[in-house]
């Protein structure tokens, strides 16, 4: 008979074993290519379209170290990337010229890239599933002149929705194309959807849930300063982006204004609130925001989730954190946090929501908290990389994430300094971190 020493061994080195499969195969990085590093241009969260998937195929887009454009793709399971510099350069000392990018319907990738209250750089393919660009082209020629915060947004059916604010901070609105497949033309559906009223902009972001509803969330800022932040409001469109309706159903008389508005919660000015965050749609039609603040008596931002439980609306405070910080100035800020990316889960009879982050309280790396169906206010928090990414922020594969709930996310290591400064950093190594949620 063996000794029972030996036996605990045994057993113990075959949980192990298990232990490190599952590790291995719940997360893979996969290199791609160096690129800028000094700043966040790379890495921000509003450039949404970091990384797109169509088919089998898989795109990336990002600044290498002499600011220009490249274009890659790889067939979805492969580590085997097809790098194309384009001829394409950019702005990278301004983290907000990020580079958007989207596959229509018909296989086409469509690029803006460079902007920041500047004329629209926009282009496409000359081909289904091609790197090849076109020359720069117009969409529209019309509000076309100070163009920031480019997203693209897919629809059912293979259309696109193309969102950016027009103007300049505290004083922008936000505008809405729609691209149609059968037609290969842009069209216009909102010139103003909410009106600052020339002393305040939204500072927005959205979602496109699988009935093509498109869900729009957003903060208010009074100046250009991002202390000025403030409250949190909703709008949603059944039909395309003609008519918007509150979460009741009520529909607004465009634009909308701060009179108007659905006020989601109530956050005053200086309260840290960030802007430009993430949200998303359950399988239900319901949206949750992701987002931070500090709460009333706190000296410590915290993260937030924000969702429509079906009646009304409810916040859930995701974290504990204990070191205090102030947003304030003007520009690009190096904030010892990343906006948080927000994802759901809903199969399975239960609802997971997964918030992931950047946090120096955990070493800057990669983080994800976790929570199961909602209104519980219970989360567990993991790291998914061993390493410091720097001032890196969220994006990922919405589309993968859409048909498959498989988390692939853009990872750089990057620096930032305030307002627009940069830090002296070599070019670092662009990944994608295939990471297989836990259920």
């Amino acid at each position: 008979m063996k000794s029972p020493v030996i036996f605990w061994l045994c057993l113990g080195l075959l949980v192990f074993t298990h232990s490190l499969s599952a590790q291995v195969l719940e997360s893979r990085l996969v290199p791609v290519a160096e690129g800028w590093a000094k700043n966040q241009i790379n890495t921000v969260i509003f450039r949404r379209n970091s990384i797109v998937s169509h088919g089998d195929e898989q795109y990336i887009a990002f600044y290498d170290a002499g600011g220009k454009v490249i274009l890659a793709k790889r067939k979805l399971g492969t580590g085997d990337w097809k790098i194309h510099p384009t001829q394409y350069s950019g702005d990278v000392k301004d983290a907000h010229k990020s580079i958007s990018i989207a596959i229509d319907g018909a296989g086409y990738l469509h690029m803006v890239w460079n902007q920041h209250d500047s004329t629209l750089e926009y282009c496409r393919s000359t081909s289904p599933s091609s790197l090849e660009l076109t020359l720069q082209l117009p969409m529209l020629n019309d509000r076309e002149n100070r163009v920031t915060y480019p997203e693209f947004y897919n629809l059912p059916g293979g259309d696109l929705l193309f969102l950016y604010r027009d103007g300049s901070s505290g004083r922008g609105n936000l505008v809405i194309n729609r691209y149609q497949v059968k037609t290969r033309r842009w069209s216009r559906l909102q010139n103003k959807l909410i009106d600052g009223e020339d002393t305040r902009s939204a500072y927005w972001q959205a979602a496109v849930d699988s009935s093509g509803t498109i869900h729009l969330s957003w903060v208010w800022r009074e100046t250009a300063d991002v202390a000025s932040n403030h409250d949190l409001c909703y709008a949603k469109s059944s039909d395309g982006g003609i008519t918007w309706q509150k979460s009741s159903g009520e529909r607004y008389q465009l634009p909308i204004t701060a009179l108007s508005a659905e006020y989601v919660i109530r956050i005053p000015e200086r309260s840290d609130l960030i802007n430009q965050t993430s949200m998303t749609i359950d399988s239900h039609g319901r949206p949750y925001i992701a987002t931070y603040w500090r709460p009333a008596g706190s000296s410590s931002p915290q993260y937030q989730l924000v969702y429509h439980d079906g009646l009304r609306w409810q916040t859930s405070q995701v974290t504990e954190r204990r070191t205090p910080f102030t947003l304030a100035g003007l520009g690009t800020r190096r904030i010892p946090i990343s906006r948080p990316q927000v994802l759901v889960n809903s199969e399975r009879g239960k609802i997971q929501v997964l918030l992931v982050f950047r946090d120096s309280e955990r070493a800057d790396r990669i983080s994800v908290a976790t929570t199961y169906n909602p209104p519980n206010n219970t989360w567990t928090i993991k790291d998914i990389t061993e390493t410091s990414v720097g001032m890196w922020e969220p994006t990922y594969d919405p589309e993968l994430w859409q048909r498959k709930k498989q988390l692939h996310l853009f990872v750089q290591t990057v620096g930032q300094g305030e307002a627009e400064g940069i830090e002296n950093i070599a070019a670092q190594m662009i990944s994608v971190l295939e990471w297989k949620p836990v259920w």
